[in-house]
Formats: structure tokens, sequence, C-alpha cells
């Protein structure tokens, strides 16, 4: 591809087409009731807290800075929502990883041309539950201690200007390490291995993160972009050469 910064947007678009198409269908259904159902919880709970939460990051100014409020209201606005936003997708992930490691193994078998109508079975389902919440803990560990630092960037003054942008920047690329994550666990692919694979591709992964980033901060359609961001990611795996390695369901 020519310009690989532009391919995250077709690889989405793709993946979304895809798991609307009959055969598929079925494997989205349970994550969406899932993560319906966390998101109403997630958003009645953060409209009742938002008003405080703002409030803590803001800076204390004095009377004749007052005027600067008015200026650095939205940009902690953003922030508190750019941390809600991680909040919800980082436990909708948690929650929905069996189902979404099964959806990516499916999209790979059409996406390769070996199965064009996958089966649905409970049985493997279970069966990859272990490996998949192993390998969410994972990503968890690599997530919480960046996130932990940025945390605390939010509460210096002066520094925590820079605390949005920085989510921002990191939220893309955790995007495309969450669900490009799916069909390389499902291919037997070490995390050092998938990070490094992620990193030679550097621009085409960040243009994944960022155009799923952006739809998934819009409410109810971001319930059905997770599916379709593992579809999507599946996609980017078959055709930026990840390896198609034998699957071991008991793994």
């Amino acid at each position: 591809m020519p310009f690989p910064v532009l391919s995250g947007p077709q690889y989405l678009r793709e993946g979304l087409r895809l798991i609307l198409s009959p055969g598929l269908r079925l494997f989205v259904i349970l994550p969406v009731t899932v993560n319906l159902i966390l998101f109403v919880g997630l958003i009645y709970f953060a409209v009742r807290q938002f008003g405080g939460w703002v409030d803590a990051f803001m800076p204390s100014l004095p009377d004749w800075l007052a005027f600067l409020e008015y200026i650095l209201w939205p940009l902690f606005v953003a922030l508190v929502l750019l941390m809600v936003f991680f909040t919800f997708t980082m436990l909708a992930n948690i929650i929905a990883a069996p189902f979404n490691g099964f959806l990516a193994e499916k999209v790979e078998t059409v996406a390769r041309g070996e199965d064009t109508s996958p089966p649905f079975s409970w049985a493997e389902l279970l069966a990859m539950l272990p490996r998949t919440l192993g390998r969410e803990a994972r990503k968890l560990a690599y997530f919480a201690p960046r996130a932990l630092v940025l945390l605390i960037l939010s509460f210096i003054p002066v520094v925590n200007l820079a605390a949005a942008p920085l989510w921002l920047l990191f939220g893309i690329w955790m995007m495309a390490v969450q669900y490009i994550d799916y069909p390389a666990d499902n291919n037997k692919m070490s995390w050092s291995e998938m990070m490094a694979w992620l990193r030679q591709r550097r621009w085409q992964s960040l243009s994944f993160g960022a155009v799923t980033y952006a739809a998934l901060l819009v409410p109810v359609l971001n319930l059905l972009i997770m599916p379709a961001a593992v579809a999507g990611a599946t996609l980017f795996w078959v055709r930026e050469g990840g390896p198609n390695r034998q699957l071991d369901r008991q793994g």
C-alpha cells in the first residue's frame, strides 16, 4: 500500500462490513449485549460524578488569573472524558475478551479463504477463556503503569496541560495494541514478538488505532465498533503479513 498511514480507515470499514455479514453476525451479538449493559452502567455513574472529577483536576488559580478558568475548563473536561473512555474501553475489552478472541479466529479463517461460514461453538469459546483472560492481564500490566504516570501528571499544575494530548496519543497506540493482539494471540505470537511486529508497522498501527479511537468515542456507535475493530485488526493481521500458525485451542 503506497500510503500505509491511510490503511486504518479501510481495515475498520471492511471489519464493520464483515461482522454484519450473515456468517459472522452471531459472533457479535453476545459481546455487544455485554458491552451495552456495561456502557449504560458506566455512563450513569459518570454523569453523577462528572462535575466533581473536573473540579478535582482543575488547578486552583488566584483571583487575578480567574479568567483562565474559562480557557482551561474545556481542556480538563476533555481530560475527564478521555479517562472515562479509557475506563470503559478497558473494562469492556476484559469482559468481552473470550468473545473477541473467538471472533478474531473466525474472521481470520474467512479472510484466508478457509471457511466462509464458521459454526458457533460454546465448547470452543469456553476452551479459549483461560488463554484470552491471561492475555488481557498482560495487556493490563502494560497499560496500568503508563496510565498511572499520566494520571500523576494530570494532578501536577502546568505539567497537567500536556496530560490530555498525551492521553490521546497513548490511547491511539493502545487501540492498535488492544485489537491486533487478538489475532496475534490466536496465532501463538508472544507479547514481545507482537509488540516488535507492531513497531515494524508503526504508521499502519497508529492509523488503525487513531480511526478506531475516534469511532469508539461516539456513544452507542462504539458498541458496534468494538467487534468491527476486532475484525478490522484481524484483516490488518492477515494483509500486513502476520504469521498463520496452527492454533492450540486448549492452550
